[in-house]
């Protein structure tokens, strides 16, 4: 079975907030941050297993801290668990505010990935192979999600079968 270092799928991003990702609080956008989870999950994901990934689902933003206008966000992410075919990915969020130089995790995330072939078929990746304390919880702690995670699928699969496909005006 083929494994990777975690590091191997690290990846970052940082952006400036500008006047235009802001809500009407004058706080970053939680659409345009989720965006930017969903852009660089995938990158962690696909470096993880060099095959088309798609997102499975969106175990949990947690939204901590405002971002504010005088801030940078920078986003790190990497691969902390893997199954047979998905593999969880986990998303750091920390707001910079670009004049005082304080730091502080403005929120967290972690995201399922399944990778696939070119028939849309699921392919199995590699294991990953922890290495840094905090690589090293997130791994130890993964199973506990992942648990809750088919849980919560299989309680959504429930709910749907009681949801309606007809329109209002149909």
């Amino acid at each position: 079975m083929e494994k990777k270092y975690v590091r191997e799928t690290r990846c970052f991003k940082t952006a400036r907030v500008f006047p235009t990702d802001v809500n009407n609080h004058n706080t970053l956008f939680g659409g345009k941050l989720m965006s930017y989870i969903d852009d660089i999950a995938s990158i962690a994901a696909s470096k993880l297993c060099r095959v088309n990934t798609v997102t499975a689902s969106t175990d949990s933003v947690d939204f901590l801290y405002p971002i504010n206008p005088t801030d940078s966000v920078t986003l790190e992410s990497f691969a902390t668990w893997t199954g047979r075919s998905s593999m969880e990915i986990f998303v750091k969020v920390i707001r910079e505010d670009l004049k005082t130089g304080e730091k502080k995790i403005a929120a967290t995330a972690f995201l399922t990935f399944v990778a696939l072939d070119e028939n849309n078929r699921k392919l199995i990746v590699p294991r990953i192979i922890p290495e840094t304390e905090e690589e090293k919880k997130l791994y130890e702690t993964a199973p506990d999600r992942a648990a809750m995670r088919k849980q919560r699928r299989e309680e959504s699969k429930k709910f749907a079968d009681f949801l309606t496909v007809t329109y209002p005006w149909e």
